[in-house]
Parts: C-alpha cells; sequence; structure tokens
C-alpha cells in the first residue's frame, strides 16, 4: 500500500487597499505593525518560508521553506502586496514552486485562485470567465508556468464554474467532502449516495460536464482538516503526523492520499507556532514511509477510477449552500448571535442594480473605442500585472476600434477600470461577516464608489443616487451605524479621490517636506513646475503649480494651488485646475500676506482658488500621521524635557517610595512611566545598542512596577536586533559584527520584551551553517580572530536557541 500525504494552505487576505490609492493605509488596530497585511507576514506568511525544526533540547536544528512541502494558494491581490512589501518573502514562496516543480516530476505546489474572491456560483457569467483568466494570468506572471489546478473562492463550486475550469485548461480543484452528492466507478454501475462527508477522500475523482469536457476533484479529510484548524491539533507536530497516519486504511489496498486544507492563515497567525508544528509534521510522515506529494502530482500516478456528482452551488463554509453571501441563513462569526444578516439581501441587490447600469454604459462606450469590449476586458489582466507605457501601447494596439488619441485611452482606461472595481466589489469578505457596517463590507462598498465615480464621470448621470437609494434597504443591527446608505456616505464618499485631491495633498504635504521634487503619491505622479513662498513671521504661503496624472488612466491635470501655514496644525490649501495664475492677484495676496493681513490674503486667495477647503485633515492617512507626528515632535520634545525635570526632581522620593512599599501616587507614576518610555526609545533607535544603559532602565522600571508600551518598546527592540544582525551577515566572518550581534541578542534576552526572534535567527542560522565549520578549524590553527568568533557564535547560538554544527 503506498501513502500519500497532501497538506493544502489556502493564504487569503480580505482586500485592504484604498480603492483610489491601490494602497493600504495605516492601520492602528495591527500596532505595533503598519497593516494588518505587515502584522501577518510577520506571524504567518514570513515563519512558513522558514519554519523552525528544534532538537531534543528545543534549540533549532534545522530551517525549512514548508510552501516547497505544501500544495499551496495565495490570493492574487495578497502575492501583489507581498510582492512589493515583503520582497524576501514573495521570491521564497516562488522558489518553493520552482523546487516543487523539479522534485515532483514537473508538477509545482502552488495553484491558481479565482482573482478577487468573488462567489463563482452567484456571479455574473462573464465574471466567471475573467476571474478565472485573470486568477491564471495572474499566475503565470508570479510562477513562470501555467497553473494545474485552482483553488475556487470558499469552495464555491457549481456545474457552470467547472466548464469554465476545464475549457480555460485547468486539470482540478479541492472541494469540502459535504460537497459530493454521490460517486460511481468510471466504467459504470451504481451511484452510490456519499452524502454527509461519507465520501472517500483518499482518491480523486472525476466530475463530467456537460458539454463533455471534465474536471478531477480531490476532497480533503474533515476531521483532520477540523482539527488542525479548530482543535488545537497544531499543539504538538508529532500528533499533526500522527493524526494523518491514522487516516490510512490496508484494508483499501491502493495507493491513498491523505489530503488536509486549511486557511493558509492556520500555520502561524491563528496557532501561534503552527508552521513549526506543520513542519514537524511533514518531517516526521516523511520519515515514516509516507510520500509528500501535490494534487498534480497525485492525479498522475493513479489517474481517477471514479467519477463524482457534486451539491450544486456548495461551498466549504456555509450549510446552506452559497446563501450566506446573498441571504440571511443563520451562518455568522458567531461573535454576535443575536444579531441578523437581513442585510446581505439588499446589499447584493444594490450591486446588482449598480452593475447592470455599468455593464450596460461600459458596452456602448466600450464599442466606441474597442473592437470588443468583453474580450478586451479579460486581456486587461496583463495591464495591471503591467503599468509601464510597453505594455500599455501593446495593449491599445491590440484592442483599439481605431487610432486612440491620448483621452480616448484615459477614457478606455476609466471603462476597464470600472470594471475591474465592478468585480472587486463582489469580493466574498462583504458578506462573510456579522454586520453591514463592519470593515469588509465597507471595503465592498469602496470598491462600488470607485465604480460609481466613474461611471458618472463617463456616462451616467444619476447612478450614484439609484445605488444610495438602494443601498438604504440595507439595515445595519447597530442603531448608531444606520441604514447602507448613510455608512455609503460617512464611510465611503469622504475618502472618494480626484486630481484635485492629489494636488492639495501633494502642496500640503510639501509645506513640511519643502525640498521635494518630482514626486509619486500612491498610484499618481506629481510634478512641481512652479512655487513661489512668502513669509511673514514664523508663517509661510506657498503658490505654485503642478501636475498630477494617474498612473492607472493616465488622466492627468495641470493645478494651481496655495497652502497658508500659521504655524503648527493649522493648515489651509486650495486648488485650482488650469495654471492657477493671475499674477496681478496673486502678488497681491503674497504682499498682504507678508504684511501679515491674514483676512486681506484669505479673501484674495478665496476669490481666486474658489475656496481654500483643504487642511491637514486632507491629507492621506500614512502622510497624515508622518505630518501630525512632525508637528508634535517640538510640543513633545517640550513635554519630554519637562517630564524629564520633573522626573530627576522627585526621583528620590519615588525611590524612597518605592523602597517602602508605598504604591506612587498617580502623578509621579505618569511622570516616571514617561521619562522611562522615553529613554528606552532613544537608546533603541541608536545604531549600536547601549546594553548597560538599557539594562540599568529597564530593571529600575521593573522594580517601580511601572506600566510601559511593552508590545512597542518590543517592536522597537526587535527592530534594532534586526539590525545588527543585518550588520553581522554582511560582515561575515567579522568577530566584531558577530560580537555586535551577541549583545543585542543577549539583551532581549534579558530584559524579556516580546520581541519576535524569527529574522534574528534566520541570520544566526545561516551564520553558523555557512562559516561555522570554516571559523572552527581557523581556530583549531591558532588562528585568534577565529577563535573570537567561534566563542561569540557559540553563545550567540545558545542566545537565540540555534544549535551550533557539531
Amino acid at each position: 500500500m503506498s501513502r500519500y500525504v497532501c497538506v493544502h494552505g489556502h493564504f487569503y487576505q480580505p482586500p485592504r487597499e484604498n480603492p483610489w490609492l491601490e494602497e493600504v493605509e495605516l492601520e492602528d488596530s495591527a500596532h505595533p505593525y503598519h497593516d494588518w497585511n505587515e502584522r501577518i507576514t510577520a506571524e504567518c506568511y514570513s515563519p512558513n518560508s522558514a519554519s523552525r525544526i528544534l532538537d531534543a533540547e528545543g534549540r533549532i536544528r534545522s530551517i525549512v521553506n514548508n510552501y516547497a512541502s505544501m500544495s499551496f494558494n495565495f490570493g492574487p491581490t495578497l502575492l501583489s502586496w507581498l510582492e512589493h512589501h515583503a520582497p524576501t518573502v514573495y521570491e521564497k514562496i516562488r522558489e518553493a514552486d520552482q523546487e516543487s516543480v523539479r522534485r515532483l516530476s514537473g508538477h509545482g505546489n502552488a495553484l491558481a485562485q479565482g482573482y478577487s474572491h468573488m462567489i463563482l456560483p452567484l456571479a455574473w457569467p462573464r465574471d466567471v470567465r475573467t476571474q478565472i483568466l485573470w486568477g491564471i494570468e495572474g499566475f503565470r506572471c508570479r510562477f513562470g508556468r501555467d497553473p494545474e489546478g485552482m483553488w475556487l473562492p470558499e469552495t464555491a463550486v457549481d456545474t457552470r464554474s467547472l466548464e469554465a475550469l476545464a475549457e480555460l485548461g485547468l486539470q482540478f480543484t479541492i472541494l469540502a467532502p459535504h460537497q459530493a452528492a454521490r460517486t460511481r466507478p468510471l466504467d459504470g454501475g451504481q451511484w452510490a449516495d456519499v452524502g454527509e462527508e461519507q465520501v472517500d477522500s483518499t482518491r480523486p475523482y472525476l466530475v463530467r460536464l456537460p458539454s463533455g469536457r471534465s474536471v478531477a476533484v480531490f476532497f480533503y479529510d474533515a476531521p483532520i482538516s477540523r482539527a488542525v484548524s479548530f482543535e488545537n491539533l497544531l499543539v504538538r507536530g508529532d500528533s499533526v503526523a500522527q493524526r494523518m497516519l491514522s487516516a490510512f486504511d490496508r484494508a483499501r489496498g491502493r495507493p491513498q492520499l491523505v489530503s488536509v486544507a486549511t486557511d493558509g492563515e492556520t500555520y502561524g497567525h491563528h496557532h501561534r507556532h503552527g508552521d513549526m508544528a506543520l513542519a514537524y509534521a511533514l518531517q516526521r510522515l516523511a520519515s515514516s514511509g509516507v510520500e509528500i506529494v501535490n494534487y498534480g502530482e497525485f492525479l498522475e500516478r493513479p489517474p481517477p477510477t471514479h467519477e463524482v456528482e457534486l451539491v450544486e452551488g456548495s461551498s466549504w463554509s456555509c450549510a446552506h449552500g452559497v446563501e450566506r453571501w446573498r441571504a440571511d441563513c443563520g451562518c455568522n462569526s458567531g461573535a454576535h448571535p443575536e444579531w441578523s444578516q437581513a442585510w446581505r439581501a439588499p446589499l447584493r441587490r444594490a450591486l446588482d442594480q449598480l452593475r447592470t447600469e455599468l455593464d450596460a454604459g461600459y458596452e456602448e462606450r466600450g464599442r466606441e473605442l474597442l473592437v470588443d469590449p468583453w474580450a478586451a476586458r479579460d486581456d486587461y489582466i496583463h495591464v495591471v500585472l503591467d503599468r509601464s507605457q510597453a505594455s500599455l501601447r501593446r495593449f491599445v494596439s491590440e484592442h483599439s476600434a481605431h487610432e486612440l488619441g491620448s483621452e480616448e485611452v484615459t477614457t478606455a482606461l476609466k471603462l476597464l477600470e470600472m470594471q475591474r472595481h465592478a468585480m472587486l466589489m463582489y469580493t466574498s469578505c462583504g458578506w462573510f461577516f456579522d454586520d453591514l457596517a463592519g470593515l469588509e463590507t465597507v471595503q465592498v462598498m469602496r470598491y462600488a464608489g470607485r465604480a460609481a465615480q466613474l461611471a458618472q464621470e463617463l456616462f451616467a448621470d444619476g447612478l450614484e443616487d439609484r445605488f444610495e437609494a438602494a443601498l438604504a434597504e440595507a439595515q445595519s443591527n447597530d442603531s448608531r451605524a444606520g441604514d447602507g446608505r448613510s455608512i455609503y456616505r460617512r464611510q465611503v464618499l469622504p475618502g472618494r479621490v480626484d486630481l484635485p485631491r492629489v494636488g492639495a495633498h501633494y502642496a500640503v504635504s510639501s509645506v513640511f517636506s519643502p525640498e521635494r521634487g518630482p514626486d509619486r503619491v500612491f498610484c499618481y505622479t506629481v510634478r512641481d513646475e512652479a512655487r513661489q513662498r512668502w513669509r511673514s513671521g514664523t508663517m509661510t504661503l506657498d503658490m505654485g503649480r503642478v501636475q498630477v496624472a494617474s498612473e492607472l488612466t493616465r488622466e492627468a491635470a495641470q493645478l494651481g494651488y496655495v497652502v497658508m501655514h500659521l504655524g503648527g496644525h493649522n493648515v489651509v490649501a486650495g486648488v485650482a485646475e488650469g495654471s492657477g495664475e493671475d499674477e496681478q492677484l496673486l502678488q497681491a495676496a503674497g504682499a498682504a500676506f507678508s504684511r501679515a493681513d491674514i483676512p486681506e490674503t484669505m479673501r484674495l486667495l478665496e476669490e481666486h482658488f474658489g475656496g481654500l477647503r483643504y487642511s491637514l485633515a486632507s491629507l492621506f492617512r500614512d502622510e497624515r500621521r508622518r505630518v501630525v507626528n512632525s508637528v508634535l515632535e517640538a510640543t513633545m520634545e517640550d513635554l519630554e524635557s519637562h517630564f524629564q525635570r520633573l522626573f530627576q526632581q522627585h526621583a528620590p522620593l519615588m525611590q524612597f517610595l518605592v523602597e517602602g512599599n508605598v504604591p506612587l501616587p498617580k502623578a509621579l507614576r505618569a511622570v516616571a512611566e514617561l521619562s522611562f518610555e522615553t529613554q528606552l526609545r532613544r537608546l533603541l533607535s541608536s545604531e549600536e545598542l547601549p546594553v548597560s544603559k538599557l539594562r540599568e532602565l529597564w530593571t529600575k522600571a521593573r522594580e517601580w512596577e511601572l506600566q510601559l508600551d511593552e508590545a512597542g518598546l518590543g517592536y522597537a527592540m526587535e527592530k534594532a536586533l534586526e539590525r545588527a544582525a543585518a550588520h553581522s551577515k554582511e560582515q561575515g566572518p567579522d568577530p566584531r559584527a558577530l560580537e555586535r550581534f551577541y549583545s543585542a541578542a543577549a539583551a532581549v534576552q534579558e530584559l524579556a520584551l516580546p520581541v519576535d526572534l524569527h529574522n534574528a535567527q534566520n541570520v544566526c542560522y545561516e551564520l553558523l551553517t555557512g562559516y561555522y565549520p570554516e571559523r572552527a578549524a581557523a581556530a583549531a590553527a591558532g588562528d585568534s580572530a577565529g577563535g573570537r568568533w567561534v566563542e561569540l557564535a557559540r553563545a550567540l547560538g545558545g542566545v537565540l536557541r540555534v544549535r551550533v554544527p557539531d
């Protein structure tokens, strides 16, 4: 009996990017990380690219790339984020697929995924094909090969989606066992009902389609997958391996595959160190004679001998088929069992109504510019993946109905961007959770808002009013949030971006970064063409002209701007399309400002710019935080200096109180906490850590039982350790660099702050495996530098729990 195991991870994050900026903005709830993508990368995606296997003493024995030993799919939008924000992890994922192709007869571990996580059985027919096609093309771009299989969002399946898979050359998908209705041998015989998860998941099946095509289906082992996801099986890797081994049955007398499928985030984000349990389990299984394969490899070895009929319109995460994404079926997160999801149906109706209008306008305007608007939409993924001028030229050349001028190219791109957001607004997460006002649901409204904005610019007066009226039928469970229209107006419309808003962002931002040249503001380029500055005491007045262009639609505008900075956070700005120049009026405004006549200055500027509508609040979130921090810097320095003087003045008294076991009064405690935290942060930002001073301060903070921001300090400590690790990696066998690394690691151990050692341990492992034998030989030959390096390396390995080579 041949035994095989395949573990599949569905790695996916609800989309978080601002639809107008194409970037994930600052998310305070992810503190100390910038956003949740970054946080989950640190907890899951990165650890799985370098997972630890420990020895009996709990030291790191080896580091392995889990992606090389498991089947996986990444949401295309998540993979794009990783490419730009975590390139090392992104490359490790790609390398793992390449390694699996070499190891498994040309079959790679990576699978494709429907592009924007749309529930395909509920999708419009054209969208089904486009979603699959975009997923395939995105996969080819990332992995350099054709995908063999595809993960269907939420494993939601019907005959139409399987027909599209087969037509586009995909061989298989993965489903939940309850999605199987009945099976029989391929050579005929009686159908056997396999409801209630009774299907034999150790073999693949063939689905014969009405077109005559077929698709193979793998069903994962539901009990093991549930135990991995929800029953703490990942506490021990040995338990995972034992559970999988127990699923084999010698009585079957044929090759068997134990297939486990879960959210990829299970391994590290949902279950801390779940990646390590997986790595150990896979190694233990391999040592037990089990072959670790992927689905493509197994499908080739014993081709399907049975066919299956599926439960039409079913999924892995809704007991009622696909009702979770259109009705109040009872499926929810469980966080608010008393809440209703009656809002789901009117939300989908509102989006369907909007979609009908968008498609009609797209087809009508599209035919004026494109040979076949729908074929152009299918092919537009190549522009999405490569926004270069050369890529756009190729696309326009292939699809334009006639030679297009620059304005016509912009119109075509707006139409296509409208269609992209019209698909994104059906992202499944919008219906998955509990309330209309939830982040994920607001996000799909934001996509709808971007699509509606483009439609209004192109062809559809009143479209957005009709959409809002339809949204009003959906009610939040939170009376404060109100209905869908209220949520849309409060949380979507204020974030809308156009070229003047980008120009205003640039102009206001430049007050605090006056030396800026040509700039990229997310997916826009800004070129400063002229600028004048007037001063009046500490106040400044800037007037100038910029060229702003969208990298997505190529829409461009020349904008005149004015920014008046009255000190601190008091900024007012105006933007006007065109050159913005009326030299006489501008000079009059400058003269009025120079004599500190602010009312006259504002009157002249409001006359010219039609009002000063912008302020510091108009900045996009990340830049607003940066500028606010800059504005606060002087204030905070004054406060910190004042508190430091208070602390020094009263430190002897506080020490006396602590030694006498007298609780510090609230006011004195606040002084001490701010003083200690400020000092610690400054020390942690030093290029080389002053370990003795850190130790002294931290020890005293513990003695005084101060409540400090341990998460923030731990993150700062983590970055300091990583700086020392990177320096040591660059210097290789230099004992001075290694000593700096060791000192930082020892400080981390001593201070016991919550520090993620993952990256530092990776560097330590590389140094030990790469240099230790050579340095040990040099030390044995009497080389003092080699001896010192070996001494430090052994100490570093002890602190970071990395086994030193024999």
